[in-house]
């Protein structure tokens, strides 16, 4: 019996500690998050701001530009594990590997990638500001976005996104192309860090936990209105909220002012006025682009990141730009769905039902809309769909998931598509300026009078009827 018991314990402490190790090597948020609890367990009682420094102290995020802002992370309180410090030191640092691996980013609850080191300094520096009152505000931004742009090209562009190896068990995320100068997660993280950042710092209260800042910000679920009654502060509304605080012009400014102070540190000489007029054209190039990527457009979900079955066939290529974009809702699934999860599950069931009991190539829409405030990619900008009968030649298809045959989706799943997919598509070239929104078939049909989406979009802008 006492052997029994003895094997029984020993089996238990092993699956424990290969269940550590194995949160430890994921790149999850929700793991990311874990650890960082453990460093407040070990020091109770810490304030946010000493665990904030000792995770920048175990990832290394202490050269002359960031001490600068944010002083020097030596000698600070609280201690880690060795284990927990290796694990901040592989999971913060950000690169690109020639294979075209980014590291130091994790995949977030909501579905999107977020580079770790922009989160943990714009934090910091809106809690350094509240105690110290020496980081301003607009600092921020050289915190989080500050990036080296006087070799950047003019037609440089900004991205891309990438995919992960797992979605369940994330450990490698691989670049859909060649990284530039801001990738996709660098983007999400500096918005994430300057929004945290500013929220500390405007908050008269002592700061919670960074643990609870973090869980609050990135694994908020959503109750049955989804997004249009969640709070205001939570990562699915990064651009709106981003957007609400950006002035493209301090942005210019501050990297304008990043790319001078790095140079002052490492002891480089002045820019000339000709240099500095040279780099503040780009950094307006940049930030003309960063805007409509990142503000006019929504949060699009790549076919990787759902799990798609790859394209049966050979694609039809669109030709462009397109004059009608039309709206449909997928009666089944039949429930709005809330979470990034449910959301990729319902797009593949769609997707084996037009490719498998419909005999379609691929699922038939260009972009389908969630409740949990993505759009998830279809056949996506540049490839003819299958879902408006005689017009997929001339116009994206775009569904919401559910039926609003009688309820109409929330108002934030609805804004995504009439204000930010059709403002990225014609600023991106894929829509004429004059394009028509138009209801599709099933919906306009007679056996359909009283469609409530329907006669919602009849009020939309670009509204137009379907000719038959």
């Amino acid at each position: 019996m006492e052997t029994g018991g003895w094997k029984w314990t020993l089996a238990l402490v092993m699956v424990l500690v290969g269940t550590y190790a194995e949160a430890l090597s994921s790149r999850h948020m929700d793991d990311f998050i874990e650890a960082v609890k453990q460093v407040e367990e070990g020091s109770p009682g810490s304030e946010p701001i000493a665990v904030l420094r000792a995770l920048r102290r175990a990832a290394g995020l202490d050269d002359a530009f960031i001490r600068h802002f944010l002083g020097n992370a030596d000698s600070v309180r609280p201690e880690m594990k060795a284990s927990l410090s290796a694990y901040i030191g592989e999971a913060v640092p950000h690169g690109v590997t020639e294979s075209s691996e980014e590291e130091g980013v994790v995949l977030t609850p909501d579905g999107t990638t977020v580079a770790l080191a922009p989160v943990l300094l714009g934090i910091e520096a809106g809690l350094h500001a509240k105690v110290s009152g020496r980081v301003r505000t607009s600092s921020l931004y050289q915190l989080t976005f500050a990036k080296d742009l006087e070799s950047a090209a003019v037609t440089e562009r900004l991205g891309p996104d990438g995919c992960w190896d797992s979605v369940t068990s994330p450990r490698v995320f691989t670049l859909l192309d060649s990284p530039s100068l801001l990738t996709a997660a660098q983007v999400n993280g500096g918005m994430d860090g300057v929004l945290l950042g500013a929220e500390v710092n405007a908050k008269s209260r002592r700061a919670a936990k960074l643990s609870d800042l973090l869980t609050d910000y990135y694994s908020r679920q959503l109750g049955s209105e989804g997004l249009d009654g969640a709070p205001t502060i939570v990562s699915r509304r990064r651009r709106e909220n981003f957007k609400a605080l950006l002035v493209p012009q301090m942005l210019e400014r501050q990297l304008v002012k990043s790319v001078e102070l790095q140079r002052r540190l490492k002891g480089r000489p002045k820019m000339d006025a000709k240099k500095k007029k040279q780099l503040t054209r780009v950094v307006k190039e940049r930030i003309k682009e960063f805007v409509h990527t990142y503000m006019d457009c929504p949060p699009i979900i790549p076919r990787c990141m759902w799990g798609a079955e790859p394209y049966r066939g050979t694609p039809t290529n669109l030709s462009l730009p397109l004059s009608f974009m039309y709206i449909h809702h997928t009666h089944t699934p039949s429930q709005p769905c809330l979470t990034f999860q449910q959301c990729s599950a319902d797009m593949r069931s769609m997707q084996r039902f037009h490719q498998d009991d419909r005999g379609w190539d691929d699922i038939g829409y260009s972009f389908v809309a969630g409740s949990d405030g993505n759009i998830y990619e279809g056949r996506g900008w540049l490839q003819r769909g299958a879902h408006t009968l005689g017009h997929n030649s001339i116009g994206y298809g775009v569904s919401f998931i559910g039926d609003y045959a009688a309820t109409l989706p929330s108002q934030h799943a609805m804004g995504l598509v009439r204000d930010q997919l059709a403002s990225c598509a014609v600023g991106g070239g894929r829509l004429v300026a004059n394009f028509t929104v138009q209801g599709h078939r099933q919906v306009v049909n007679t056996s359909c009078p009283g469609d409530a989406l329907y006669n919602e979009i009849r009020g939309w802008a670009h509204y137009g009827e379907v000719k038959k």
